[in-house]
């Protein structure tokens, strides 16, 4: 049975975004206002020490369990439709992936479209993975992403097993976006109950940006449409309030049929990332605490 509190922050959330879509924010403001509130709305847990750094000229930063670490990296992308989101506005939900995982962690600021479209951020994602690869010999590392990054991780898996580049262990996609044509129909059918993507317009402008004047069904930029064979072992957590429900669902199906190791959590009453909500209600706190169980047995077999 889903818990009163995320039903109570479910309608808050609806709210609150109805209220911000009503402003129609510039998306440098947008950009900035993700920045500035994501401290106060989204608490850092305990016992993570973070560093600001720079890795291919991007910016990063790495958050490390102070207690009880194990072996290995986990590479971080962000969501945000792949115009906006940062390390800044990510930090708790990586902060929060690094503790429930045991995993020192790295969260990329790769670049963004309009400014930098496909495919500049899967370039900056390969290079910091090879840079990763140089800079600790022998360390497993594994990928994690929500949303668009989700979708980033999938084309760096694909990019690194054509490129013969060592594989990671593992790979955990929360609420992936994987579908940038738009066509699922869950895209339409989930619209009135998500409260992020209440119709088509914002993930079709960001798509428009993003792909720019590739195809949208570019495996790359939707990977639904690639071949997903000999890929990492993959979680994928969505929840069954989202547009991009079936983003998760046809990838899953898709990725068994090419033979990959894929298990998928479908979790009733969630909506698009809601683990960003650890800490606060118990459907976020049992997702994190799975998704990290999954990433650290990859990285500690």
């Amino acid at each position: 049975m889903q818990s009163l509190t995320s039903r109570l922050y479910y309608f808050i959330i609806k709210r609150k975004l109805k209220q911000m879509r009503a402003l129609n924010l510039p998306l440098p403001v947008a950009r900035a206002l993700g920045d500035k509130n994501a401290p106060r709305l989204f608490k850092m847990p305990s016992g993570i020490a973070t560093e600001l750094t720079q890795i291919q000229s991007l910016d990063a930063e790495w958050l490390r369990p102070e207690t009880g670490r194990g072996q290995g990296i986990l590479l971080y992308l962000h969501g945000g439709a792949y115009v906006q989101g940062s390390v800044k506005s990510s930090r708790a939900l990586a902060a929060r992936l690094a503790k429930a995982s045991r995993t020192a962690t790295l969260s990329l600021g790769y670049r963004l479209a309009p400014e930098n479209p496909f495919p500049a951020g899967l370039d900056d994602a390969f290079a910091v993975y090879c840079e990763l690869l140089t800079a600790y010999p022998g360390q497993p590392i594994a990928l994690v992403g929500d949303s668009a990054g989700g979708g980033l991780c999938l084309a760096l898996a694909m990019r690194l097993r054509d490129a013969g580049v060592r594989a990671p262990a593992g790979m955990a996609l929360l609420s992936p976006w994987t579908d940038l044509t738009l066509r699922n129909p869950t895209h339409a059918s989930k619209a009135a109950v998500d409260p992020f993507f209440v119709d088509r317009s914002l993930l079709d402008t960001a798509a428009a940006a993003y792909a720019a004047s590739h195809d949208r069904q570019h495996p790359s930029i939707s990977p639904q449409f690639a071949r997903l064979h000999d890929l990492p072992s993959t979680l994928i957590h969505v929840g069954d309030l989202e547009a991009l429900l079936d983003d998760a669902l046809i990838l899953a199906r898709r990725m068994t049929e090419h033979g990959t190791s894929v298990e998928l959590k479908v979790y009733s009453g969630m909506w698009h990332v809601w683990q960003i909500f650890g800490g606060k209600f118990r459907e976020a706190d049992q997702s994190l605490f799975a998704l990290g169980a999954f990433l650290h047995a990859r990285l500690n077999p």
